[in-house]
């Protein structure tokens, strides 16, 4: 059951979600690089649960605990980067159907072709949203040392059943759009609900509790920016920079589809309007819009980085659902218990932060703008 991520910065992913931890292996991080805590931190609790009505009511601390790759000073130093996160608030004993009776929408049925019952059910295990957790981790590492390079990622819910939230300025590519763009990012990262406008924010809010109250759920759509990255980044064919997001982007339970720029939109615009025109500048050739948003031929254009993914509605409803008893090959109803969020969307905005800074620090390392600048020195030592 392999849970990896990346080529030069590396990332595994270990635990179940009623486990006595989950955590993450990170290698491959730049050496000497001072690792903020606090912005860490604050990261982390975006994405925790107990934070509204909105979400679940287990109540998980998710503080770290770096066990290595860290040198007196809080600077990376070269070794795997390992952190832990405890699982203090389980109640396993809320799944003991499920090992018979598989839920709709969730990996149960799957996990028992695939393991024959050895699979962790409580919680959903490895399946589980919960290991988002360690995702936000190494991703909020990566946030930090692509802020360091001059690459900013911010993301919020574009909708949520039905409501719609101010767009981020990623399209346009003028000076006041780009300063907008700027603002935007800025107040997300300040935001305890991820949205730009508070209004659109309350109706989304209204829609959860009533899809909450009916027993039910809703699902979202969360957009996600990132300036500041050079043009050339990336390769061709698999490795292109859409194929390793989108590979990130369906690490996140509940994610089940993504568009890139104007995305679906795109097959209804003419090639004259799709197309993004060049315009000279004292640096060269840039795009006058960005309708590609970001990325041609799998390699950045140096224009903001733009995708959208849809996120499911909750699998677990409180309504009875029809399903089969695996023992005895029966119909049967099922009603789900246990502490579930009524729509994910708002605790997955900062994991799509996450794993889209993973993503691109990699490639940064990997697949650079300038080869000549990419070396395989030796990382600095944890000892002494």
């Amino acid at each position: 059951m392999p849970s990896m991520l990346g080529t030069t910065v590396r990332v595994s992913v270990f635990g179940q979600s009623h486990s006595p931890a989950i955590g993450c292996v990170i290698e491959g991080l730049p050496s000497g690089f001072p690792v903020d805590l606090d912005a860490l931190a604050h990261l982390m609790a975006r994405r925790a649960p107990g934070q509204g009505p909105w979400a679940t009511t287990r109540h998980e601390a998710d503080t770290p605990r770096i066990v290595s790759g860290l040198d007196r000073e809080g600077l990376t130093c070269g070794a795997p980067l390992a952190a832990v996160i405890e699982n203090t608030d389980t109640r396993s004993q809320d799944y003991a159907q499920v090992a018979s009776v598989p839920r709709p929408g969730h990996a149960d049925l799957v996990a028992q072709a695939k393991w024959h019952g050895a699979q962790d059910v409580a919680g959903g295990g490895h399946f589980s949203g919960r290991l988002t957790a360690p995702l936000c981790v190494a991703g909020g590492i990566c946030l930090q040392m692509l802020e360091a390079r001059g690459v900013r990622v911010a993301a919020h819910l574009s909708s949520v059943a039905g409501v719609v939230d101010e767009p981020l300025s990623w399209r346009e590519l003028t000076p006041d759009s780009q300063d907008r763009l700027a603002r935007q990012m800025t107040v997300l990262s300040e935001a305890a609900f991820p949205v730009l406008d508070e209004s659109a924010g309350e109706r989304m809010r209204e829609a959860i509790e009533a899809a909450r109250k009916d027993a039910d759920s809703v699902g979202g759509t969360i957009e996600c920016v990132a300036s500041g990255m050079p043009c050339g980044v990336g390769s061709p064919m698999a490795d292109g920079i859409e194929n390793l997001l989108s590979r990130a982007a369906f690490a996140i339970p509940a994610v089940k589809a993504i568009e890139f720029g104007a995305g679906f939109e795109a097959a209804g615009m003419r090639g004259s309007a799709h197309n993004d025109p060049y315009v000279p500048s004292p640096s060269g050739p840039l795009p006058a819009k960005n309708d590609a948003g970001g990325i041609l031929g799998g390699i950045t254009t140096g224009a903001p980085i733009r995708f959208r993914v849809a996120v499911k509605p909750t699998a677990s409803i409180g309504r009875e659902q029809d399903s089969v008893d695996l023992r005895t090959g029966e119909a049967c109803r099922l009603a789900v218990h246990g502490r579930h969020d009524p729509c994910i969307a708002p605790r997955a905005a900062p994991v799509v932060e996450a794993v889209c800074a993973l993503t691109l620090l990699d490639a940064l390392l990997t697949w650079p703008a300038d080869p000549d600048r990419h070396t395989d020195a030796e990382p600095a030592s944890c000892e002494g």
